[in-house]
């Protein structure tokens, strides 16, 4: 009879893996810029969690950050995603 213990460990380890890479794959990969180094068609990333729903960022309220240049609506939304872009960041790069 075969050693099931070994083969949950196996199974644990595995699933473990596998939500280890998907929750670090969110942000380590490229970003989804246009040719002007803008992500997200300068939509506000923020809005999405405080207005629920997208709204076009503006030119003045922008952030740099992994390469890309981010827009925002106002000042604080800057300042939350400049605290934590990791939070705000959309997964995939916004592919």
């Amino acid at each position: 009879m075969p050693d099931n213990k070994h083969h949950i460990s196996l199974f644990l380890f595995a699933c473990l893996l596998t939500i280890g890479m998907i929750s670090c794959s969110s942000s380590s990969g490229p970003l989804n810029i246009d040719s002007e180094g803008i992500t997200l068609k300068g939509y506000d990333t923020v809005a999405y969690f405080t207005v629920g729903k997208s709204v076009k960022g503006n030119k003045q309220f922008s952030y740099d950050w992994k390469g890309a240049t981010w827009f925002f609506v106002n000042q604080e939304h800057l300042n939350l995603f400049a605290s934590s872009p990791e939070k705000y960041a959309p997964q995939y790069g916004g592919y």
